[in-house]
């Protein structure tokens, strides 16, 4: 379930003039994108700051306004190029106890043995996409590659994504690869072989 909480208050003003004056004042402009509505509300900057980190797009958080407790996901937080300091913000709202489709982040961790090796690791797919109830839903998939061999792979149907939790995405999808790249035998013993005259005459004696 979700552990962070937002407390926000709905805003009537809006526009470029009405949002400079509420970051001006400490808050932050925000949208929650609900079923039925669209409500403009202000955040506390500090709180917001201090929420959000180690958060994904999948965490499931709370906002809550007007005395009513509504979950969501920060789907975006736009923000300022120079300065780092954020914009805006869009929250977009769940329904509790109604099956939910996302896509999820994929952490990968660990040295893996085929690196040690020699080999080259290579993660190409970093999300992807299940299907659960909101409380089921984990923030982040942890996948340990630290037991993968050179030209071994883990593929998106070997992680591990707990219960009630349904993988949407081919189960065939490389999450991570260990590559053995070794040099051709052939082409090392013909780079070794004295050059031959293209007729396939014997290679001329030097004269003492």
């Amino acid at each position: 379930m979700a552990s962070v909480q937002f407390v926000a208050k709905k805003r009537n003003e809006t526009g470029s003039a009405a949002a400079s004056r509420l970051r001006r004042a400490g808050r932050i402009p925000a949208v929650i994108y609900g079923h039925n509505e669209t409500v403009s509300l202000d955040l506390d900057e500090k709180e917001f700051v201090s929420g959000i980190k180690g958060l994904t797009e999948s965490t499931i958080v709370t906002v809550e306004f007007d005395g009513t407790v509504h979950e969501a996901f920060v789907k975006s937080a736009q923000r300022n190029i120079t300065t780092g300091k954020i914009l805006h913000v869009d929250f977009y709202e769940i329904q509790g106890g109604k099956i939910l489709r996302t896509k999820v982040s994929i952490r990968t961790y660990g040295n893996p043995v085929g690196v040690r090796e020699g080999g080259v690791l290579e993660t190409p797919l970093h999300e992807i996409e299940v299907e659960c109830m909101p409380k089921d839903l984990p923030p982040r998939i942890e996948v340990d590659i630290s037991g993968l061999k050179a030209n071994q792979a883990i593929h998106a149907g070997d992680l591990p994504l707990g219960e009630g939790v349904k993988l949407i995405s081919s189960p065939d999808k490389v999450v991570a690869l260990v590559k053995f790249a070794r040099q051709d035998k052939t082409s090392r013993a013909e780079a070794a072989e004295p050059e031959v005259a293209a007729s396939g005459d014997k290679p001329k004696e030097e004269k003492k």
